[in-house]
């Protein structure tokens, strides 16, 4: 590819819309979306996961980024390259020089097919046999626990938890039972494609 076709591509000028990556301001992802949005009426796509984290008050749902600092918009290069770099909560279209690489349509469908009409993922805590898991409501609560044998059709769980030096069996609610957070963005994704 020469220099110069490498240099225009992503850059139409046949002023279609196309969607490109936009790296927002750190934790400015809800408001870059919502202005771009609201604003200036362009495409935003969104990605993010909800699960349950354990914390000192318990088992709190959480709403995260997929791509922390990244936001995927449909506008049109010649068109609207300022307005989207400057839109509040935008720190800049993300290219290497002169090179602002597009992000096929296919790709945007694919990821929209992991998430509902809010791009959100909802993490469910399946657990399987063997797998640490955190307690997360209750007198145990931040307790790590090992979970023996998920109950197929019920809402329970038999795990292995160690308490004063001994261990013993019970039995919880899922719901009591939260994964350790920072595996989910890792394996959410890798996970669903194994499945197709």
């Amino acid at each position: 590819m020469s220099i110069n076709r490498a240099e225009s591509w992503g850059k139409t000028v046949d002023g279609m819309a196309r969607w490109y990556c936009v790296r927002t301001q750190p934790r400015h992802e809800h408001i870059a979306a919502a202005t771009l949005t609201r604003q200036y009426q362009f495409e935003v796509f969104h990605p993010r996961i909800k699960f349950k984290r354990s914390t000192f008050r318990g088992a709190v749902w959480c709403d995260e980024p997929l791509f922390p600092s990244y936001i995927f918009v449909k506008f049109s290069f010649y068109n609207h390259l300022r307005t989207v770099n400057y839109a509040h909560g935008v720190a800049g279209v993300v290219h290497f020089g002169e090179f602002y690489p597009q992000i096929p349509e296919e790709t945007i469908r694919e990821l929209r097919s992991y998430v509902n009409e809010d791009h959100v993922y909802e993490v469910v805590n399946d657990f399987t046999e063997g797998e640490e898991v955190v307690i997360g409501e209750g007198i145990f609560k931040g307790l790590s626990v090992v979970v023996l044998r998920p109950m197929p059709g019920s809402q329970r769980v038999r795990v292995l938890m160690e308490f004063l030096g001994r261990q013993t069996e019970i039995e919880m609610n899922k719901s009591d039972l939260v994964k350790p957070s920072h595996k989910y963005k890792v394996e959410i994704f890798r996970e669903n494609r194994c499945e197709q």
